[in-house]
């Protein structure tokens, strides 16, 4: 899901610590506020960047249709729960169609909740450039020049460079055991296909605990961890389009302070004035 994927863009040619910048300048600018219309500039940044980045939607399309089940069922719950709580944040009533009981759809709720729902939006982009245009390493050493331990960052990179060989790991095992008779495919009974999972999930545990034995015996007997610091291989200097979108970046959150200041809070609130 979140695998580097090779480009010639500009994004591309950024340091990993500049794009980690930008992505939580960003993600921090949009969650400060409730202002619509600043929440609707961050999707347009954020999707001007990841068309800049050659990035194409079929790469994030698995990602994409988690969230996007993950928000159906945010807003189901926040309804289900909280079903007039738009109302006590903007301080009006405007109820459009009444349901049963205490629950009714109320203007001031929906325009909550598309907040909630803009936010996402304006996020996720922003982070899948990062995943997608950052190579392990550098991501590792861009984690490091912000202050994260190395050892933690280099953790991370390990992880993100594993993701790969269990996707591999699962292929090879899964022919192995459809080999032997198992059926998961779209054709056998769901239950059938439940066992045939578990029984390639059994070998990919092992043979990962397997190799994660391996990797940890490598680094200890090449000292790692023993010196306070270290240097990175694939770290780079800041150029010129590092510190334009730092700067970019920070001026989003300035931004979006203002609107704390205009707005006399975080919401933004159409339904007075």
């Amino acid at each position: 899901m979140f695998g580097y994927t090779p480009r010639d863009s500009v994004i591309h040619r950024l340091t990993g610590a500049s794009k980690l910048i930008m992505t939580l300048a960003l993600s921090i600018a949009a969650m400060i506020t409730y202002d619509t219309r600043f929440i609707l500039l961050v999707i347009i940044v954020s999707c001007s960047l990841f068309t800049t980045s050659k990035l194409k939607v079929r790469d994030i399309k698995g990602p994409l249709i988690l969230i996007c089940v993950f928000l159906l069922i945010n807003n189901i719950v926040i309804f289900l729960f909280a079903p007039d709580h738009g109302v006590s944040i903007y301080g009006t009533r405007h109820e459009l169609y009444h349901l049963y009981g205490r629950y009714s759809f109320f203007a001031e709720q929906l325009f909550y909740q598309l907040n909630v729902t803009l936010k996402y939006f304006a996020i996720v982009p922003i982070a899948m450039i990062f995943f997608l245009t950052t190579e392990p390493g550098e991501f590792a050493s861009s984690l490091n020049t912000i202050k994260v331990s190395y050892k933690a960052a280099y953790a991370v990179s390990l992880s993100l460079r594993y993701i790969p060989d269990i996707q591999r790991a699962y292929r090879e095992i899964s022919k192995a055991q459809q080999a032997r008779g198992v059926d998961i495919s779209k054709k056998a009974p769901l239950r059938r296909r439940l066992s045939g999972v578990l029984t390639i999930l059994f070998p990919l545990v092992f043979s990962s605990m397997d190799k994660i034995d391996q990797i940890s015996n490598a680094l200890e007997l090449r000292g790692f961890g023993r010196l306070p610091k270290r240097t990175w291989y694939s770290a780079r200097k800041f150029g010129k389009g590092d510190y334009i979108i730092c700067a970019a970046s920070l001026l989003m959150i300035l931004l979006s302070a203002l609107t704390l200041v205009l707005n006399g809070g975080r919401f933004f609130n159409p339904f007075v004035g």
